[in-house]
């Protein structure tokens, strides 16, 4: 209900979000944005990345910091915020808020490649549309791979003429070197990356110093570069086994396997690689996806979509409100009806329908009217 920034700032005061950021924008061009809002004061002493001693007082928190004590921003002069689940302290470009003005605790989330991308590809763009910002929502460059795939073509290119990783790897690697790092439904180079990639931070990740680290493109740079040469590429010829045995080819398409499929949420329902389902070109948002789809393997030969982008919108504040908008499937709960997943093409290829915010709008498209009683 707030009419403008300091009514939503006063509204802030309540100090009730305990785990999620707010940003903020009005027909006025003013934006910001807050970490957090519900902020314990803690003894700055302590590493409160790791489980302290509950039993002293000392480690006790008995007051909320104050809204103006918060990680925020207003009015940025960059004039833009962004957040990918990522650090503050590069909410409106790298830097742009000092790390140094707060104490460790209240911000511990380290930088991702989603971050990254979404800073440079907004700082390369002066004037925004609501297309143009759905487009950039939707950029399936994987920036993971500028970090993972340099030290593993450099180990293949080191291996000796006689090494027999030369002949068997000759192909994957050639596709992965040629590769534009872009996810997409018809990429065996997405398939090989993603898979080498998750083999490679699995079996690095509770391993190696620094592990524990919140910076995920620190910490998987470092596995990248620290990993032996003969490691990475065992890695990849286990990648192109596993493919070969599930598929019969390592050539599989990343939306061969990387698959939506809404299931009606009843307990049993589960998925099932028998049934209709769509290929999608995003990927984890692990890798840099900007569109971040989240997949699992749950007895089933594909990948289905469980989490990751959900509704989606980009608004344009004005004198009247315009707005765009997408959900992963449809409005509909019930299988049978035509909305269950008319949307979910649309959700998968980035095409926003407009969102019906005024009264006369939604009545030029209504399917029925009912008054309640009827």
């Amino acid at each position: 209900k707030a009419k403008d920034y300091d009514v939503f700032k006063k509204i802030m005061q309540l100090k009730v979000n305990s785990s999620t950021n707010t940003m903020y924008a009005d027909d006025k061009g003013n934006i910001a944005y807050w970490h957090g809002n519900f902020i314990p004061k803690r003894n700055p002493q302590y590493n409160w990345a790791l489980p302290v001693d509950g039993s002293v007082s000392s480690t006790e928190w008995k007051v909320v910091h104050d809204i103006n004590e918060i990680v925020q921003t207003h009015n940025p002069k960059q004039g833009w915020v962004q957040n990918c689940n990522s650090t503050p302290f590069s909410v409106s470009g790298i830097n742009s808020i000092n790390k140094n003005d707060y104490p460790e605790y209240m911000a511990p989330d380290g930088e991702n490649f989603r971050s990254l991308l979404a800073i440079k590809e907004i700082e390369n763009e002066n004037s925004f549309t609501i297309d143009k910002l759905v487009a950039l929502g939707y950029n399936h460059y994987l920036g993971i791979f500028d970090s993972l795939l340099p030290p593993l073509l450099q180990a293949y290119d080191s291996l000796p003429l006689s090494d027999p990783y030369r002949a068997s790897l000759k192909e994957p690697i050639n596709i992965l070197r040629s590769w534009d790092k872009k996810s997409s439904v018809s990429s065996v180079a997405t398939t090989l990356a993603v898979e080498w990639g998750y083999y490679l931070i699995n079996s690095n990740y509770y391993q190696m110093t620094g592990a524990k680290s919140n910076n995920q493109v620190s910490l998987f740079t470092s596995f990248a570069k620290n990993t032996p040469s003969k490691k990475k590429l065992e890695m990849l010829q286990a990648v192109v086994a596993g493919l070969e045995k599930a598929y019969s080819t390592w050539k599989v398409p990343w939306g061969d396997i990387n698959r939506y499929q809404r299931i009606n949420g009843n307990i049993d329902q589960k998925f099932d690689d028998s049934k209709p389902s769509l290929p999608v070109g995003m990927a984890s948002a692990l890798f840099g996806s900007l569109p971040a789809y989240e997949t699992v393997w749950n007895e089933t030969r594909k990948g289905y979509g469980v989490a990751g982008n959900s509704f989606v919108a980009a608004i344009e504040f004005g004198e009247k409100i315009k707005a765009k908008s997408i959900i992963t499937g449809g409005q509909y709960f019930d299988p049978a009806s035509k909305h269950f997943t008319d949307q979910a093409a649309m959700y998968i290829e980035g095409r926003f329908k407009d969102v019906l915010f005024y009264k006369e709008d939604l009545m030029k498209h209504s399917e029925r009217r009912y008054h309640p009683g009827e």
